[in-house]
């Protein structure tokens, strides 16, 4: 029963992290990992996105309710995020990520130093692109997000925000509407593979659903309420805590 408890605690905080600014999986995930760690690790990655796909969808509706969601480069991406998250969800049931894993570090480090340096990162809301560009660079960020997100996952939420906010020109709480409804599309087409290869736990996946769902809505009114120089703060404060623990991640897998 305390498994249960410490699971829906992770999904409640993974949701309102995640609406913010993404990254809720380096609460989910792990939590899941150590609590059956004799469980195959698609199976626990299935059920992390079934919780996921929940959570997120809520934030994207509570976001496109009350901010103005870009859809001239959110559709686009979703869509290519949707086709490439499935190849992704396929591919980690037949290959080991472990290059992903270990590359992952160096890259949020990048990111990380990127938005700090630039102060005024994502603190105004000025696009870069129109027409047939922006739905060709749209294509592309979703079609790699996408395939990322499928075969792994974790800090999918945050390098969607960061890629808004860098070639789209977004302020940090539009990126952040945006990047849910891309993240939406993942979730579902990757989920679709997992429940189709049982790889699933499925009573357990919608426990963490509604505690996803309750965090979402606290996290949602949160990132509205106080903007975008919240949502920075918090983005740094979440690709931080990325970079330590996939550090720690690729330490243990080099001793072993």
């Amino acid at each position: 029963m305390l498994n249960f408890f410490l699971l829906g605690g992770a999904a409640f905080l993974a949701g309102l992290v995640d609406a913010v600014v993404g990254g809720g999986g380096l609460i989910q995930i792990p939590v899941l990992f150590s609590m059956f760690p004799k469980e195959i690790p698609a199976t626990l990655l299935g059920t992390s996105k079934l919780a996921g796909v929940f959570g997120t969808s809520s934030a994207a509706v509570n976001y496109a309710r009350r901010v103005k969601v870009a859809w001239s480069a959110a559709a686009p991406a979703a869509v290519a995020a949707f086709a490439l998250s499935f190849a992704g969800a396929y591919t980690v049931t037949r290959v080991p990520g472990d290059f992903v894993r270990s590359l992952l570090p160096c890259v949020l480090l990048a990111v990380a130093v990127y938005t700090f340096r630039k102060k005024d990162f994502g603190a105004v809301h000025a696009p870069l692109h129109s027409g047939a560009t922006e739905k060709l660079v749209a294509v592309g960020m979703g079609a790699c997000i996408g395939f990322y997100d499928g075969f792994f996952g974790p800090g999918t939420g945050s390098f969607l925000m960061f890629l808004f906010v860098r070639f789209f020109g977004f302020d940090f709480l539009s990126a952040s509407a945006a990047a849910k409804v891309v993240n939406v599309a993942c979730n579902v087409s990757a989920l679709l593979w997992f429940g189709y290869s049982g790889h699933l736990l499925w009573q357990l996946g919608l426990l963490m659903a509604a505690c996803q769902v309750a965090g979402s809505l606290l996290g949602t009114r949160l990132a509205i309420r106080h903007g975008s120089v919240f949502v920075r703060k918090l983005f740094l404060v979440v690709v931080s805590l990325l970079i330590l623990k996939t550090s720690y991640d690729a330490v243990v897998r080099w001793s072993l």
